[in-house]
């Protein structure tokens, strides 16, 4: 199988299982307070420069699925920006030191665009395309503890995962 085709393939399984995590788990995917258990897919780039467009158009479907318009271009965009934010932060080192004793995973900080993006433009989403009457400031809060719970927790754990399995990721032309 030549390589264009593993990329296509590869990216293809992104966003369909995007798509099917935020089916499955509908009841926690959508609303005023989300744990999108697909987004932890958003660490997709670290691995593969092509997965910031699969896991935008998986967010697309899923969100093109739950029926309001707004969210489907809207939603979408706060997940596209927080991917292809990720390309653009680099380290050479897995850990910043913030003292001698404590250090951060560079993985938190690279992630940290999507859990902003989200926590900024899903609350307006909410409140226009839902009518969601939250606060917006209170909607933020609970968008970004669910992206953290997805992203940091759950994303952490998928990273560790593929990085300890060594499935050769990426792939590039």
């Amino acid at each position: 199988m030549n390589k264009r085709l593993k990329v296509i393939l590869q990216n293809a399984v992104y966003t369909a299982l995007y798509v099917v995590l935020c089916i499955v788990f509908q009841p926690i995917s959508y609303g005023a307070v989300q744990v999108r258990i697909a987004e932890a897919l958003c660490i997709m780039p670290l691995f593969d420069e092509f997965a910031v467009i699969s896991v935008t158009i998986g967010c697309f479907i899923a969100n093109v699925y739950n029926g309001n318009p707004i969210d489907a271009i809207f939603g979408t965009l706060a997940t596209f920006i927080g991917l292809y934010a990720i390309r653009f932060i680099k380290f050479d080192k897995p850990y910043v030191a913030i003292t001698e004793k404590i250090k951060i995973d560079v993985f938190f900080i690279k992630m940290f665009p999507s859990i902003l993006s989200n926590a900024i433009i899903v609350p307006l989403v909410l409140k226009y395309a839902y009518s969601e009457n939250m606060p917006l400031i209170l909607s933020g809060i609970y968008v970004a503890i669910g992206e953290i719970i997805s992203i940091y927790l759950i994303g952490y754990l998928l990273n560790n995962a593929l990085k300890k399995l060594d499935l050769h990721l990426p792939i590039k032309t």
